[in-house]
């Protein structure tokens, strides 16, 4: 299961910005998860929950928010439906991932003296 490997990196990620500010302790962190990103969001928590435990994240609460596959023409932009054939209706040129497939830790909620 790759989420525990995530999850280590996750953690590492945030010692090293924790560390370089000088944060007592963390609170919160904010991740973004891409719905093709291959990673299942409850089993992140779960990993999270156990590996968490005895680091600077121990306590702190994971808020996971999903984020849905969005497709676009590559050569005009033209966003292509959900659903629909990955080409453009207009240019018929094939359609590129323009979100969805994101890990993105986007937020740390840190204590820093």
């Amino acid at each position: 299961m790759h989420e525990y490997s995530i999850v280590e990196a996750l953690i590492s990620r945030v010692a090293e910005e924790a560390e370089a500010r000088g944060a007592a302790g963390v609170s919160r962190l904010y991740v973004k998860i891409g719905a093709l990103s291959g990673v299942e969001p409850d089993l992140l928590a779960s990993a999270y929950e156990l590996f968490s435990e005895r680091t600077i994240c121990a306590g702190a609460e994971l808020r996971i928010e999903r984020v849905e596959e969005r497709w676009a023409c590559s050569g005009c932009g033209r966003a292509v439906e959900r659903g629909a054939a990955l080409v453009c209706p207009e240019c018929a040129r094939p359609a590129r991932l323009v979100q969805g497939d994101e890990i993105v830790l986007e937020r740390i909620e840190m204590e820093v003296p």
